[in-house]
């Protein structure tokens, strides 16, 4: 699949001046989103001709051939990437910068340099130099001479984990929209994908040793129609349709192939011990009942919940063993939250557990079914990582928390000196609608989360102190789907509280200015359009301007 953002960037042309050496440049030429750390603004302009050569040392072919082929598309012309040579583009190396994502950036009337010092920053400069491509003066005058403003940028993010999440459970998405979506990030310089990939509404996960979880456990026989669960409902409406799909393991290598090329870590998710109905539905001997359910038709918490069981834990070990085969990702999700314990309660099994290891209570028991989870992760070269009821009964011994129920559960973990993803709903839930006036929105599941409210916020509680917010690792927003359905509504709910979180995980609060971060959001806006994405327009101030 090529990369939307090489198809569309074709049209993004400008007609310049000759004298590119001299040309003085403004402001409205270094519209950058993220801010960077250091912008100066220089005289002249790159001229992308016929003797423009993109040349690295072959440890950048990967960021040589994409900028190559950004560029060629761009342009129109032939922009051929050359290993070790001497061009007018050079890609580098340089240990001696601090940050392993940083880097700098020069452009001027006749070189570009861009220098990281990792690959991933010279992939980060690349992004920052495809947002200082000028926008067509005259959408699809191929005749059009493309020129780039001359700068000095010196960049590096402020946390090392920058998220983005997607359920695939319970609305599934083909491998052409995942790999989309994994562009949408890079554009950004987000850094992780955390891909919820099971729930009681359907697996989607090819798992070989357990072939029923995707012949049934991936379809549900129907779907709800229209918003809520049917907990306290005499009467719903449902759709009448079978709903499937899954990915299989190819499937899977070829997206945590294609993430590697733009620097993003996946970070899959197997929900346990709640959200399994789907799992439990195929292989009813791992709940608690031995009952034959049927995979979830409606939104909500369900009460069926894994049993604490050796055939669970065989079952869970032999899943996640064929899961981190596939993910070469450190942290492995598996979920913890929102899981009931009334079937625990009435479970003798459970209580047998509970009396045999000296447990307070049902909490600590999920606690002992994570800690297990856990040792065996650990023993893989693995860690966890999980929503923050994993707190409740005590928390796993190298565990990262999910901050989601706003930051309680962030600051304690951090006060614990556990590394902590901060992902409050407030802030970081894209599922929530984007205004108070919902009469033209798209069904959502409710709230409200502006673009305002995710730039305003900062992962750093003040509640800590300097030492303990250095476990923040960054910040992840959150995008379930019971009521988006289509690759299209995704774009929509994303775009553009994605383009705020990014500034908010990467650039300096000190620098923060919303008029400012407006300004450049409809510069934007413009590059929105020109992909071809599907986005919020409602949520962009209109550009007075004449």
């Amino acid at each position: 699949m090529k990369n939307v953002l090489l198809i569309a960037l074709c049209i993004i042309v400008s007609a310049c001046s000759n004298k590119y050496a001299k040309v003085i440049n403004t402001q409205a030429d270094y519209q950058i989103i993220p801010k960077p750390t250091s912008l100066k603004m220089s005289e002249g302009r790159f001229l992308l001709n016929e003797d423009t050569q993109v040349t690295a040392a072959s440890t950048l072919a990967n960021e040589g051939e994409y900028l190559s082929e950004m560029l060629s598309t761009v342009s129109g012309k032939t922009i051929p990437f050359l290993e070790e040579a001497q061009g007018n583009i050079l890609l580098k190396l340089d240990e001696t910068i601090e940050n392993n994502e940083g880097y700098t950036l020069s452009v001027s009337y006749n070189q570009i340099t861009i220098t990281g010092k990792t690959s991933a920053g010279v992939f980060y400069g690349i992004q920052t130099l495809s947002q200082l491509i000028p926008l067509p003066a005259a959408v699809g005058d191929t005749q059009t001479e493309i020129s780039i403003p001359a700068t000095t940028i010196t960049d590096s993010p402020k946390f090392v984990y920058r998220g983005m999440h997607l359920d695939v459970a319970r609305h599934f998405f083909p491998v052409d929209f995942v790999k989309k979506y994994i562009d949408i990030l890079a554009m950004h310089k987000m850094n992780t994908f955390h891909w919820h990939l099971t729930e009681d509404q359907g697996w989607r996960i090819e798992i070989k040793k357990y072939p029923k979880l995707t012949s049934i456990g991936s379809i549900r026989k129907e779907t709800i129609v229209g918003h809520g669960n049917t907990w306290n409902k005499p009467e719903v409406e449902y759709d009448g349709k079978p709903y499937g799909g899954f990915y299989t393991q190819e499937d899977i290598k070829e997206v945590v192939a294609y993430a590697e090329t733009r620097h993003i870590t996946i970070i899959p998710e197997i929900e346990l011990p709640g959200h399994s109905l789907a799992a439990i539905t195929a292989y009813p001997e791992l709940g608690n009942t031995g009952e034959q359910y049927e995979v979830g038709t409606r939104w909500g918490v369900f009460p069926e919940i894994y049993a604490p069981s050796e055939k669970t834990f065989e079952f869970l070990e032999d899943v996640l063993t064929e899961v981190i085969a596939l993910f070469p990702s450190k942290l492995i999700h598996i979920g913890g939250d929102e899981a009931p314990k009334k079937q625990w309660e009435e479970s003798k099994l459970a209580q047998d557990i509970i009396k045999r290891e000296g447990l307070k209570d049902e909490h600590e028991l999920q606690s002992y079914f994570i800690r297990r989870i856990e040792k065996f992760l650990n023993s893989k070269g693995r860690n966890i990582i999980g929503w923050d009821e994993i707190l409740e009964g005590g928390l796993a011994p190298n565990a990262t928390v999910m901050s989601w129920r706003g930051e309680k559960g962030g600051i304690e973990a951090a006060k614990m000196h556990h590394n902590v993803v901060m992902t409050p709903t407030r802030y970081c839930y894209f599922d929530f609608y984007q205004t108070k006036d919902r009469t033209n929105e798209p069904l959502a599941i409710g709230g409200n989360t502006s673009v305002e409210q995710v730039y305003s916020y900062n992962p750093l509680p003040k509640e800590l102190t300097k030492e303990e917010q250095k476990y923040i690792l960054g910040a992840q927003a959150n995008v379930w789907t019971e009521y988006i359905k289509t690759p299209e509504h995704v774009e929509y709910m994303v775009l553009p509280r994605l383009t705020a979180l990014s500034e908010v995980v990467w650039s300096n609060y000190e620098t923060k200015d919303w008029a400012d971060f407006q300004s450049r959001l409809k510069h934007l806006a413009k590059r929105y359009d020109a992909l071809g994405f599907n986005y919020a327009k409602h949520s962009i101030q209109p550009d007075t301007e004449k």
